[in-house]
């Protein structure tokens, strides 16, 4: 059992060698934090969980492509919400219902405990808004994706991504209200 974490230029070196050790460091390091990123997109566990193992299997796969520009977890970020954007296109029914506007989202924290607490129930309220809403909203409010990013990844206009953030923020308030969780 190692007793020091390994640097994250060392970590993929090592992962790029075929290192087990490593590769679990790698996974174990990130894999928590991940699953709550796929977890943002993919209503279900299971189905977020399974976001994350192909995301990771994406990541091992072009670990190599990584070139310490950024932080290694923008990186792997990035390939799991690819990868949970590539699982929503495959089960897309209701993608026409997407926009929202360019005003940012912010959760203001009383207290350590109160903030938890208002994050927890915001990330199931943020799980109940239709698959299309809660893409956008969490592309473009948590992830910082432009409109015109958002719109050229889900293949849809780029008035369509405001509108729908537009209305994932209304739907947002309005539960947030029911919860009496506002500035």
């Amino acid at each position: 059992m190692r007793s020091e974490k390994m640097d994250d230029e060392t970590l993929v070196q090592n992962c790029i060698s075929g290192n087990g050790e490593a590769q679990r460091e790698l996974f174990d390091r990130f894999s928590p934090l991940m699953l709550g990123v796929a977890m943002r997109y993919i209503k279900d566990k299971s189905r977020a969980e399974d976001v994350l193992q192909d995301g990771f299997i994406k990541v091992f796969k072009n670990i190599h492509r990584f070139e310490n520009k950024g932080s290694l977890e923008g990186w792997i970020r990035r390939i799991i919400v690819n990868t949970a954007l590539d699982q929503i296109r495959k089960n897309k029914k209701s993608q026409n219902n997407l926009q929202l506007d360019d005003s940012n989202f912010e959760i203001v924290q009383k207290s350590d405990a109160i903030g938890k607490l208002e994050a927890e129930v915001l990330m199931k309220i943020i799980q109940q808004l239709p698959d299309g809403y809660r893409v956008v909203f969490n592309m473009f409010a948590i992830e910082g994706y432009s409109h015109k990013e958002i719109a050229k990844e889900l293949k849809i206009s780029e008035s369509t991504s405001k509108s729908q953030y537009s209305r994932a923020k209304s739907v947002l308030r309005d539960t947030l209200k029911k919860y009496n969780i506002e500035r």
